[in-house]
């Protein structure tokens, strides 16, 4: 079976994973990939937190994609980024989206206020001073922001307060519906990221049960590793297909300078 692209990878750029981008490629190639894409913590205006490239790296970026892109001919590398949701600053994002011709743009939900990014190993202390689910409705409240903004084709790893595995006890079904709803509805696409594997919560990014309500609004899907390391590339991909074939799914999503090219899992 050929794998499926994998549309979520970082770079050395982020500050902190490792690896240039044409040794990424060459993970992907030594798989069998046919396509892959970069997708970096984008830059903020100024300096914003220790994990995201620097607006100044930003050129450097596109160059170092250009070249694996010139590099591994026979490959297709897309050039995109994560982009972080943040209430208010759209106009930003927009501004990006102007700088270079980035095929997507993923969207992701990080930060459930001005301070606090839920997934931060350094702030994971902030947890005990929260009720799991208040953390998780604000979460996906600007996940549903996210999606209807119209700024992403992609919605990234849609269940990322579960990393620390940390859950609520109130039943969250009504919470993801509503996202689920509002992503249907704005057409993005949900990252199946196998990076939950290698987290606390060991468990693929969205949940099956999550990825169930998802399957039956049939709302489109791409694969991502979420990789900060080249031998991170493509990892957990054949549970991810087996997850998604077994509620459904015939086909993925790839994108092209923004236009989505639906494509059979398997080809």
């Amino acid at each position: 079976m050929s794998l499926p692209a994998d549309y979520h990878m970082h770079t050395w750029l982020c500050r902190h994973a490792v690896g240039e981008p044409v040794d990424y490629a060459a993970r992907a190639v030594a798989l069998g990939l046919k396509e892959i894409a970069f997708t970096d913590h984008s830059p903020m205006p100024k300096y914003f937190d220790y994990w995201r490239m620097l607006l100044e790296d930003l050129s450097t970026y596109v160059e170092k994609v250009r070249v694996a892109q010139k590099q591994f001919p026979n490959l297709v590398i897309r050039l995109a980024m994560e982009v972080d949701y943040l209430p208010g600053g759209e106009d930003w994002v927009r501004e990006l989206a102007k700088m270079y011709p980035w095929d997507f743009f993923i969207g992701s939900v990080h930060y459930v206020s001005d301070t606090w990014a839920v997934d931060d190993p350094k702030e994971l202390s902030k947890w005990k001073e929260r009720d799991p689910y208040e953390v998780w409705e604000a979460y996906f409240d600007r996940l549903g922001m996210a999606a209807q903004s119209g700024l992403f084709e992609i919605i990234g790893h849609a269940d990322l307060p579960k990393k620390f595995g940390i859950y609520p006890k109130r039943d969250c079904t009504a919470m993801f519906e509503r996202f689920l709803d509002i992503a249907k509805k704005s057409g993005v696409a949900l990252d199946i990221n196998t990076a939950g594997l290698r987290k606390d919560c060991k468990e693929i990014y969205p949940s099956p049960a999550f990825m169930k309500l998802a399957a039956a609004r049939q709302i489109p899907i791409t694969f991502g590793s979420d990789s900060h390391d080249p031998i991170e590339v493509a990892m957990g991909f054949d549970k991810a297909v087996e997850m998604v074939r077994g509620l459904g799914y015939t086909h993925y999503c790839r994108f092209e300078q923004h236009r989505r090219l639906d494509t059979k899992i398997g080809d």
